[in-house]
């Protein structure tokens, strides 16, 4: 019961069952003096049929009142269909009054009953008409009464059958008639103050309704809205889409959402340059199945998304403006970078050449601040070098020249140029090389300058006597470039920025270990370019182990494998700016 208790005409039919089992009692209980008479007199069969109207009504008011709603209701149309086959037995003649009661059985059961006592009422009728068509071929009543009383009897009865379902017809059609003015009265109030407009547009274009909200929206009155009207809103620039979408769904039976400027009154200015505002106008047909083929009306919902239109459009802006930054800055840098390598080449140089003896002897303290001279020369040669690959990354301007080679064969190598580094640290290094390793498809430098950026930072935070393991072996497709020392660690705040351009897990002033932060965001660069992986795992105090993932094949688009094309006039890159490149803005 609780289930159908917010369905309003299932609550009427509930309570028109109950008013049929009361008028059940009430024509049983009106018509026991009368059949008590005839019994007396020798006639039982009325003093029968009242007590079965009688017991039919309370034994369905007793389901009822129990929640046995469809039981009730069956027991109302099988009391109907038992009186009508007493009274067709009663009388001999095809067409009696019985047959005119059972008829009203299947009626009232359409009225409240389900599917099933539907189909079981009207079977029931057809085993009436049968027993009908026996006693009238026979021409003798299977229960013999008087003509008179018989008439009597079947006009009660007939009328109380009657009364029954005009009444169980009429509560049913108040019932949907209440529930049909409610839902319109929902659906206006819905209507009414639903912040979007709405506008319901005939077949022809024509405004049937407008709701409140549409004049805040257009700043006039709903009445003043009309077809000619709302059109002639619409931004001229935006007018072919606005009337090819109301086509489709009018023509076409399609819904369509489009977004259009559209023009507002401003009841305070007086004259001037239009104000329009950007709608976003969802038309949607409203189909007639009974007409398929013909124009469909249209409920169209009007939505003023001006506020999301600007922030799109200072989004666009404020990234326009970012991608302007970041190219100047790569530009500051490539710049800075080129003249910084020149004279830096000369200190170099030349400080190399005093160290030497080439310039003639020195003394002891001449030569050391040459060897320092020399070794800051190729510390900021190295920090130009670095600066100059990252321009080249951000910049898009970084060509992978890949080709097969054997990844083993950079080990040794890159071992060697760390190696006076490594010394000094009082750090041992280790190879880890799995056999039968395939050719590597990638550029052999970067993959070089990877190795390289991760032995240094390995070999710079690791403790004296520390060991630092480099690991190649194959994993699915790709390559496993692993890694590891047993250095200081990261804590996983600082694991989660891995990457980002100069940021430094000891940073200030105060730090204790020298570098620019642009190591593994070179690393992180490259890995990109050739659509590999770069993962780090770390635990303070225990060491740091960076594992990078080659594809064996290369990257997806080879230098090789595509013409060269020279640009006339670079426009602002349009691919999806990496992740690092973002971890760069925001730590900016």
């Amino acid at each position: 019961m609780a289930a159908g208790s917010g369905n309003r005409p299932e609550i009427l039919r509930r309570r028109t069952l109950a008013n049929n089992s009361r008028l059940l009692v009430l024509f049983g209980l009106l018509g026991l003096p009368f059949s008590m008479h005839w019994l007396l007199a020798g006639a039982p069969l009325p003093f029968a049929l009242g007590l079965m109207g009688l017991a039919a009504g309370m034994v369905t008011l007793s389901l009822h009142q129990r929640g046995r709603f469809e039981e009730a209701a069956a027991g109302q149309v099988y009391a109907l269909l038992a009186l009508g086959c007493i009274l067709t037995l009663a009388d001999g003649r095809l067409g009696d009054a019985g047959l005119a009661i059972a008829v009203m059985a299947p009626i009232l059961a359409a009225l409240q009953g389900n599917r099933t006592l539907r189909r079981q009422s009207w079977v029931m009728l057809a085993g009436v008409f049968a027993l009908a068509f026996v006693s009238a071929t026979f021409a003798a009543p299977a229960i013999p009464l008087d003509p008179a009383l018989l008439t009597v009897s079947s006009a009660a009865m007939f009328i109380a059958s009657v009364v029954l379902v005009l009444h169980t017809a009429n509560r049913i059609n108040m019932a949907y008639e209440v529930y049909d003015k409610a839902q319109v009265t929902a659906y206006r109030h819905l209507i009414e103050h639903v912040r979007d407009g709405v506008i319901r547009f005939s077949s022809d274009g024509e405004v049937l309704l407008a709701s409140r909200s549409s004049e805040q929206l257009f700043g006039c009155q709903r009445y003043e809205l009309s077809a000619g009207n709302l059109g002639e809103r619409v931004h001229v620039l935006d007018r072919p889409a606005y009337l090819s979408a109301f086509a489709d769904a009018s023509q076409g039976g399609r819904t369509r959402t489009i977004e259009v400027r559209m023009r507002q009154d401003d009841p305070r200015a007086s004259g001037g340059v239009p104000r329009f505002v950007w709608t976003e106008v969802s038309f949607s047909p409203v189909i007639d199945a009974d007409h398929p083929g013909e124009r469909h009306e249209v409920v169209a919902l009007f939505r003023d998304i001006t506020g999301r239109k600007d922030d799109e459009m200072a989004m666009a802006e404020a990234r326009r403006s970012a991608e302007e930054a970041s190219e100047a800055k790569s530009r500051f840098l490539a710049t800075i970078g080129h003249e910084l390598r020149t004279p830096l080449n000369a200190v170099v140089g030349f400080s190399e050449m005093m160290t030497s003896g080439i310039g003639g002897e020195l003394s002891g303290t001449h030569r050391e601040y040459a060897n320092l001279i020399h070794q800051s020369g190729k510390h900021l040669l190295e920090v130009v070098r670095m600066l100059l690959d990252m321009s080249k990354i951000e910049a898009g301007r970084f060509e992978l020249q890949t080709e097969p080679f054997a990844a083993e064969t950079m080990v040794e190598p890159c071992f060697s140029m760390v190696e006076a580094m490594a010394r000094r640290q009082q750090v041992t290094l280790v190879a880890d090389i799995a056999t039968a390793l395939p050719m590597l498809v990638a550029d052999e430098r970067a993959c070089r300058q990877i190795l390289l950026n991760l032995l240094s930072n390995a070999i710079k935070f690791s403790h004296a006597g520390g060991q630092v393991t480099v690991s190649l072996k194959r994993q699915g497709q790709s390559l496993n470039l692993s890694v590891s020392d047993r250095g200081i660690g990261m804590a996983p705040e600082s694991l989660e920025r891995l990457g980002e351009p100069f940021f430094q897990v000891q940073g200030g002033l105060e730090r204790r270990y020298e570098g620019t932060g642009l190591g593994l965001s070179i690393v992180k660069g490259l890995v990109e370019l050739h659509d590999g992986t770069l993962r780090a795992m770390s635990e303070i105090g225990s060491g740091t182990t960076v594992t990078v993932l080659l594809p064996i094949n290369g990257p997806a688009i080879k230098s090789g494998e595509t013409a060269t094309v020279t640009p006339l006039h670079r426009e602002p890159a349009a691919a999806p700016v990496h992740l690092w490149q973002d971890e760069k803005r925001k730590a900016q």
